[in-house]
């Protein structure tokens, strides 16, 4: 194992680890072509928009609105039959019929002894990228057809979540902080990167929606670190250091299959659930494969980068491995040529 790391790099390595562990799942995907919808020019146009690229998907109007506000929400755009499907997958990884190489199940603790691991605990699967049934959201023809518009059509599924956003009245453990999600991505340019974020139910103030800042992409990243708040705060859940008071924030109230897309340098967040029930939301950061990778050596993203070494370092006993290596055994090709990314 220690040859393969020195032969194909630490996230080869950690690839290869996972699939020990999970031997089912074969060899790792090969980059490869997958067609593309070839509506969309990859090249940024000068001239009025710089945000989107020229296609017959996006009105001008919508162009517009994403280049002044950082986001665009087009409503029910995900059928309520694939929400139910990720709903049931959700609720076997749950009950743990389902065993995923790589995933991050965040759980309330202080709930298991309670309920065990179920819908009452989990509340976020990240990087599911191994499940079939959850990542087949990345794949959605009717997502990726938005996607194109930001990315061009050569398209990395990078980061996936299926949030469980639990009921929270008091401790306020679920409360994201604001943030901008670039903080956590070592790659560029942001302008090539897409959130898509589907509600799996009504979102609204109530159970903790999205809230964000319109305008704020256009801002700089800004230094992250843990909220300076009283009790928990949730592995990674950084926020910006400073609040932003120069945008005021607009609470994105979504039904079932709306969609929001938005830019990794809005700056966003999410309340608490007051309510008795769970909220739910599926998602996926998409970048151009055309992305290139950085170093966050003496950059505001360095510290990440180290706390993330020292989760793998724990979970998989690797000591060499850098923020990227951990980007690159989570990318995806789902649309297009790998290029870079």
């Amino acid at each position: 194992m220690e040859q393969l790391g020195k032969r194909l790099g630490p996230s080869a390595r950690l690839d290869a680890i996972l699939r020990h562990l999970s031997p089912q799942l074969g060899a790792a995907p090969a980059p490869r072509s997958i067609p593309t919808s070839a509506h969309v020019s990859a090249v940024p146009q000068l001239g009025r928009f710089r945000y989107t690229l020229d296609n017959d998907v996006l009105t001008t109007e919508q162009r517009q609105f994403y280049e002044d506000n950082g986001y665009l929400l087009i409503k029910k755009l995900v059928s309520d039959e694939d929400i139910e499907r990720f709903r049931k997958e959700f609720m076997r990884i749950c009950k743990k019929e389902v065993k995923l190489p790589g995933v991050m199940i965040m759980k309330n603790e202080s709930l298991r002894s309670q309920y065990g691991q179920s819908e009452e605990v989990v509340n976020k699967v990240q990087d599911f990228q191994e499940d079939k049934e959850l990542f087949r959201y990345c794949t959605l023809p009717e997502v990726l057809k938005y996607v194109e518009c930001f990315t061009g059509p050569n398209i990395m599924a990078m980061h996936t979540m299926l949030i469980n956003k639990l009921p929270d009245t008091d401790k306020q453990t679920f409360l994201h902080p604001m943030h901008q999600d670039l903080h956590y991505f070592p790659f560029r340019p942001a302008d090539r990167i897409v959130c898509s974020w589907t509600a799996m139910e009504r979102a609204d103030q109530d159970n903790g929606c999205l809230v964000v800042q319109p305008g704020t992409h256009k801002e700089t990243l800004k230094p992250h670190d843990y909220p300076k708040w009283e009790g928990k705060v949730n592995k990674l859940f950084h926020g910006l250091l400073d609040e932003y008071q120069k945008s005021p924030r607009v609470h994105l109230v979504m039904e079932k299959g709306d969609t929001v897309f938005f830019h990794p340098l809005l700056i966003h967040g999410s309340g608490i659930n007051k309510t008795s029930g769970f909220r739910k939301s599926i998602s996926c950061h998409f970048a151009s494969s055309e992305c290139y990778y950085i170093d966050v050596k003496n950059t505001t993203q360095e510290h990440l980068e180290q706390e993330l070494r020292e989760m793998v370092r724990k979970k998989y006993g690797m000591t060499s491995v850098e923020l990227r290596d951990i980007w690159n055994f989570r990318a995806r090709l789902v649309q297009g040529e790998r290029i870079s990314l």
